[in-house]
Formats: C-alpha cells, structure tokens, sequence
C-alpha cells in the first residue's frame, strides 16, 4: 500500500505563538547582543582589489567615473562598496539562519517614494539590484552602518549618530511584532502610504514632508518628457550630457542603435503580463541615449528608452539596466533564477508587493537586463547634496527601519523574527555597537581608496566629467 501524501496545504503553518517561541529559542545559541561584534578577517581581502575585480565585467570607459563618484566621501564609499561589506558580513561570524528576501544594499538613500500600480504615492525600498534570500541581520547592519555615516557627513555628533540607529532598530522590531499578527492577506497589501507617514510627523515636519511627496507626484512621464529632452527638427529627442548621457550609434554587437533596442525590447516584453502586453504594444521607439547611474552601479550598461504612444502627449521612459550577480550570491546559496534581471523583478515584486507596471527583463548577447519606468513618481531625500534640521534625523531613519520590517515580514517568517528580536533594546544596542565598528572600517576602506587614487593605482575621472 502507499504511503499517503499529505499536502503542506492541509498540515498548515506553525501556529503564531510557536513560530515565536522558535524566534526565542535561537536566542540562546545567538544572543542578540553578539550582532554587535564585528572583527575583520586576519587574511581580510583588500577592499580595492574587490573594487577593481567589479571592474573587469563593467564598461572600461565608465570605471573612472565610479570612482570619482566613490571618493566624494566615506558615505559614497560606503554606497558604492557593496561587495566589500557582504564580503565582511561573511566573514564575521555565524547568522541567526532565520532568511528573507535581502534588498543586498540596504542603506538611507536606497528608500524613497514611488508609486503603487493604483498611483498612490507609498514608502519603502527602491534599488534591488543586489536582492537574493540571505540573512535578515545583513540588511539591518548595513542600514546602522550607512546610519552613522550619512550622520556624520550632514554634521551629526555620535549621540546623534547612536539615536539615530536606535530609532530605526526600535522601529523595525516594533513593526516586526506588528506584522508578526497579521493575516498573511493583511500583510500582502500593508503598504506605507503618505498618509501614514505624515501621521507619525510633528508639525514642524509636515510642510516638508507636502513638498517632497509633492515633488514626486510631478514625476510623470509628461514630466520627464519636458525635463529631459528639447525639440530637434520637430521632434523630441533627450538631451545629451556627456559623458553622463551620451547618444550612440550601435550597441557592443554592431547593431544600429535603434534596431538593438527594438529587438531587446521584443525580448522583454514576453516578461510581461497579458495585461502590460497589450498596452506596451501600442507605444513606438523614438529615441535612445547610454546613461550613467547611481554610484555601485556605474560601469554596467545602462539605456533610456523614449516611446511615444498616441500622440506627443503620450510618452512613456524605460530605462533598460544591466544585472550582474548579486553581490551577497558568493556567500550564499546561488539564485534560482538564471537570468539575473528576473532575479530583481522577482525580489522587488517581493519586497514591494505593487512595484513599476512595466518591470520586466531579458537577454541579449549573453548579458542579462531588467526593464523599468525613469522617475516615475519618485522622490526622496538626496543625502550627498542637501543638510537638514539634524535634530529631526532619527524621524528619517525611524522610517526606514519600519520599511525595511515590511521589506522583511513580507518575505520571511515575521513571527519567528519577532520572537527573537524582542521589544529592540538589546538589538538596537548590538548594532549601535556594529555600526560605528564598521564605519571605522568603512574610514579605513576610504582613505585606501584615495591612496590608490594618489598613487594612479587606479584611474579616477575629473569632478563634474
């Protein structure tokens, strides 16, 4: 007789308080307060070689531009560096083994704005380039660590700094037990809206809180249609910026620009839903322009995309972005997706729930691509080029340590988490104490980094091009 097969549908889940209780358990083999230990490895690999390692698999041409971009502090290290803490973070020691969908770069300015497929203006995590299922604790020490340092580079004392991570570890633990007793439903659609943020505002915060919100609401394709392109024989082409945004004539198979893109274009869209499918096919390529972004990122290929659909009012941007492996893969179980692009989507429909409309990916000539809307109704706080009030700095970082709990909870076991996080007196300090271990190692990579510089170890690209 055979054995009857019993489906996880009909055994079900671990009830809430025992998924809790099992949170509490690994407490003893990993007491919280060891996240606060960090101790690089006695044969730790130098952290410019990492960079130049990057550098073999990017664009030649784009690196010195990576690292002008690199050097403009320790913050923008830190930003770009990546690669050089998942490599610490594996080295230092054993993980709690509780895993979720890590963003993989977790710091203050990879959260922002951005809208809903039912354009509502909501909060959260924004760059997913690097997501795979890790350790819940590497993305929350990379948050402390870029915590303390942006604190610094904006005129924070270390009280601050240290306030500053505690509000965002106490946030994510007391959104943790939260979701913790969620119906798994309630869950999939907790979104932070903008109402929720100006709730937890104080008056004095509110105004500017109305005029980024505003700001980013502005952001819509006919928006970026008049801030990026000027009329050139009648019709609309983006404008060019050398060496930021250039205008090519083939791609690195020889194909004409236009025709390369109608046909990686054709690739992506079997990523699609029906549904996108049938709005997408309505829109025609107008133009095209390379583009360098962000600050890790710089050095892999980058297009933007302009299609018009119906008439001159009807624009749509796409930017077409290169997907390397993530940078946590080395030291973790490799990705179940092959295409490194469907990596990205599939975590940031994860850890977003209600992501682009448009994200998608493909292949061409043996590199992988995702696909997404250019700004569309996003805003943030740009930390390099703005000061604020840094007394309000803890309600900032506070805010990212309940995104990064909706980020978590939506893709691992919220109740287990919780039950081993606690009320976040403990944890907050142990990564109080991580984060300013670390920036001084992030200090340290820095200074290596503009020594490799003075030395012409590495070619860096004059400021502003």
């Amino acid at each position: 007789m055979s054995k009857k097969r019993i489906s996880h549908l009909q055994s079900g889940p671990l009830s809430i308080e025992d998924r809790i209780e099992a949170g509490k358990a690994i407490r003893v083999q990993f007491p919280r307060a060891m996240h606060g230990e960090y101790k690089p490895a006695k044969d730790r690999i130098d952290p410019v070689s990492v960079l130049e390692e990057q550098a073999k698999i990017r664009l030649p041409f784009l690196v010195p531009i990576r690292y002008e971009r690199m050097l403009a502090s320790p913050f923008a290290f830190l930003r770009g560096g990546a690669a050089i803490m998942a490599y610490d973070l594996s080295t230092n020691g054993e993980t709690t083994g509780i895993t979720v969908q890590t963003c993989g770069d977790v710091h203050v300015a990879n959260f922002g704005l951005y809208a809903s497929a039912e354009r509502n203006l909501v909060f959260g995590i924004n760059d997913f380039d690097e997501t795979i299922p890790g350790p819940w604790e590497w993305d929350l020490k990379r948050l402390a660590t870029s915590i303390v340092t942006s604190c610094k580079l904006l005129g924070g004392d270390k009280k601050l700094c240290r306030q500053s991570v505690t509000a965002a570890v106490k946030s994510y633990c007391r959104r943790m037990k939260a979701y913790a007793h969620m119906g798994q439903l309630e869950l999939w659609y907790s979104r932070i809206e903008e109402s929720d943020i100006l709730k937890r505002l104080p008056d004095s915060l509110i105004k500017d809180a109305k005029k980024i919100a505003g700001k980013a609401r502005s952001q819509t394709q006919i928006q970026v249609l008049a801030n990026l392109t000027d009329i050139v024989d009648d019709q609309h082409r983006i404008r060019v910026n050398p060496p930021f945004i250039i205008r090519e004539t083939e791609t690195m198979s020889s194909r004409p620009i236009e025709e390369a893109i109608a046909i990686f274009l054709d690739a992506y869209i079997t990523s699609l839903a029906d549904d996108r499918k049938e709005v997408f096919k309505h829109y025609k390529i107008l133009d095209v322009v390379r583009k360098v972004v962000g600050v890790g990122s710089v050095g892999t290929r980058c297009w933007i995309v302009f299609l018009q659909g119906n008439s001159d009012h009807d624009p749509l941007f796409l930017q077409i972005k290169e997907a390397q492996r993530s940078v946590l893969e080395p030291y973790l179980a490799k990705s179940v997706y092959i295409n490194q692009g469907e990596r990205v989507v599939a975590g940031q429909r994860l850890i977003q729930g209600s992501p682009d409309i448009f994200l998608g990916w493909f292949e061409a000539d043996g590199i992988d691509f995702y696909v997404r809307q250019l700004r569309d109704m996003k805003g943030g706080f740009d930390f390099e080029h703005n000061k604020m009030k840094m007394k309000r700095y803890p309600l900032y970082t506070e805010l990212r340590g309940w995104a990064l709990a909706l980020a978590h909870a939506r893709s691992g076991d919220a109740a287990m988490l919780s039950g081993y996080i606690g009320n976040g007196k403990e944890l907050s300090n142990a990564m109080v104490r991580f984060a300013f271990e670390y920036d001084k190692q992030t200090e340290s990579d820095y200074k290596a980094l503009v020594a490799a510089a003075k030395s012409g170890r590495i070619k860096v690209a004059k400021a502003n091009g």
